[in-house]
């Protein structure tokens, strides 16, 4: 990972394989808002905001960091496509009048974050991740290279393992509901584009935390 001048965002590119877990599988796991429940330890919230297309998106989003730092939240504007056997995924953070930046997190800023997963055969598949975020605050180094050396990696290693236990799951849990697949299915309400705007990030409160020291990092969120 990182921290790119005055926008000090977080660049932090990964690849995994996943065998054993065919590519729509896969698409269905980073899909599928609750399943998430099940395997982001990392997760506080998540929920659907609207539905712009029927392969568009706003939602919520809210991280649960290391100890002592305050946790993130954003909000994004998600769509996704088919192509063929693969599959992509991206985001990048919106600005919601009626989702506005909360006290209790900090609004971190998605300036682009993707997946493509592409297929390795008929039950195998490779997912690469890139996303460039602003965290938002003045971070110290630590940080920086904590997100590079363990929080993608570990993630990565997370979304493989609940692929492979996604089919189980959801055959317990209304098996045959995948909005994200079957757009009839979508109940979200519509938002139009004329009621979201870019969030840029240097209209946010700048949070200062580079005083914060490593050895304050809590024992639990470091191993997770």
């Amino acid at each position: 990972a990182v921290i790119t001048g005055a926008s000090r965002s977080l660049l932090q590119p990964t690849r995994i394989s996943c065998k054993d877990v065919p590519a729509e599988t896969l698409y269905d796991v980073l899909h599928d808002t609750h399943y998430r429940k099940k395997w982001d330890s990392n997760m506080i919230e998540t929920y659907d905001i609207g539905r712009l297309t029927v392969n568009a998106d706003v939602g919520y989003y809210s991280w649960k960091c290391p100890s002592p730092l305050k946790n993130r939240d954003f909000v994004t504007l998600r769509s996704w496509l088919p192509l063929g056997n693969d599959y992509m995924i991206i985001n990048y953070s919106v600005k919601h009048p009626k989702y506005p930046p909360r006290k209790d997190f900090v609004r971190a800023v998605s300036l682009q974050t993707g997946y493509l997963i592409k297929a390795n055969g008929a039950g195998a598949c490779v997912l690469y991740y890139l996303t460039q975020v602003d965290p938002r605050g003045s971070l110290p180094k630590w940080v920086v290279n904590r997100v590079s050396q363990f929080v993608a990696p570990k993630a990565m290693k997370k979304i493989y393992k609940a692929g492979l236990k996604y089919p189980e799951w959801k055959r317990k849990h209304d098996p045959g509901y995948k909005p994200w697949v079957y757009p009839e299915q979508n109940t979200l309400p519509s938002v139009s584009l004329t009621e979201l705007s870019v969030q840029h990030a240097d209209s946010l409160e700048n949070i200062d935390e580079t005083g914060l020291s490593e050895d304050h990092l809590s024992t639990s969120d470091h191993e997770a």
